[in-house]
């Protein structure tokens, strides 16, 4: 990789930080206020006995939380996967990194992505373009991200959209389930598929467990708009705007995918508040992912990001209590009920 193409690539990177912390490039509405619990006045349990605990790549995890993966590959990425990982081990959440491409390409960057010294006891989950491997990458690249980082699972992530708008996207993605599932077959940690904003569907989500991958991480509509990023860095905002709204809603992607057996769901994409957790996981999910809310506050320090961590984490806690249930797994069982429209 020249040098021209590296220092291209860093300034994306920078930008993308830059761009993601602006709320107006979120995505276009809320879908998660589209439902509700009933409450339950009576709820037969003890609030300090409720256990938000559950089991993710084979670590316990003290709440189904996902720090979902954001950034690396540059000066600033460094601070904010530091203080992400910091934070994660504090609560005891799992935690996913950037696109670890630039440091396969370029090694000066790869102390951007590694976290694993700051978080021995909590799963860290590496991460690829699902789309390199139509660009040189294999097993070989997938293994070395795995290893670089010390991780328990890699993400590879679809970002079709993303790629599309993006000026210097990679947009080929031609033949890429039988390549993606040679890696989950071959590699030395479970592979996730994920996608960047705009929702897995049953549809796509079989054809992958087919290939051998059984985690899949929604990021459905109504979190982080890749449109809008990528729109106004090519200085192309209409169009940004005409797919600002494009995909599947977190929740009706999370109900696809939980139809699919033995398949664990990560429900990410528009995850705000411990809320939106609850609703994540009694709409079918095993875990909620989350970005957004956590960039901010890790560029500052990790006590930021603890602090909205415990939050949610209490607000998840809240919301059992007041549906009457005290482990996970009961959650699961809570119906959610869709407002009526209007």
């Amino acid at each position: 990789m020249s040098d021209s193409s590296r220092n291209a690539s860093g300034q994306r990177k920078a930008e993308h930080i830059q761009l993601a912390l602006q709320p107006a490039l979120q995505g276009a509405r809320r879908h998660f206020d589209d439902f509700y619990f009933e409450h339950v006045a009576l709820p037969e349990v003890d609030l300090d006995a409720i256990d938000t605990g559950t089991t993710f790549l084979g670590r316990r995890l003290r709440a189904p939380l996902l720090i979902s993966c954001m950034t690396g590959g540059t000066a600033g990425a460094e601070t904010i996967n530091r203080n992400l990982a910091i934070a994660a081990e504090q609560t005891g959440v799992a935690m996913g990194i950037g696109s670890q491409r630039r440091a396969l390409e370029d090694p000066r960057c790869v102390a951007t992505f590694q976290v694993r010294e700051h978080m021995p006891s909590t799963p860290l989950i590496a991460n690829l373009g699902a789309v390199q491997l139509n660009y040189g990458y294999g097993v070989a690249e997938c293994e070395a991200a795995v290893q670089m980082v010390g991780a328990e699972a890699l993400a590879l992530h679809l970002n079709a959209l993303q790629e599309a708008i993006q000026p210097e996207g990679q947009r080929n993605f031609g033949g890429l389930v039988a390549k993606i599932g040679e890696v989950a077959r071959a590699l030395s940690v479970p592979v996730i598929v994920k996608e960047v904003g705009s929702g897995l569907s049953a549809r796509v989500g079989r054809v992958l467990s087919d290939q051998g991958v059984k985690i899949l991480d929604t990021a459905g509509a109504g979190g982080t708009s890749w449109s809008r990023i990528e729109s106004a860095r090519a200085g192309n905002q209409a169009l940004g705007e005409r797919f600002a709204d494009w995909g599947i809603p977190t929740p009706e992607s999370i109900r696809q995918l939980s139809t699919l057996p033995d398949v664990t769901v990560i429900g990410s994409g528009g995850i705000s508040h411990g809320l939106d957790v609850a609703k994540a996981i009694a709409a079918g999910a095993d875990l909620a992912g989350a970005a957004y809310p956590f960039l901010e506050a890790a560029t500052a320090s990790p006590d930021r990001v603890v602090e909205i961590i415990e939050s949610m984490i209490n607000e998840l806690k809240i919301c059992m209590f007041c549906t009457g249930v005290a482990t996970i797994e009961a959650l699961k069982r809570v119906p959610l009920l869709a407002r009526p429209p209007g």
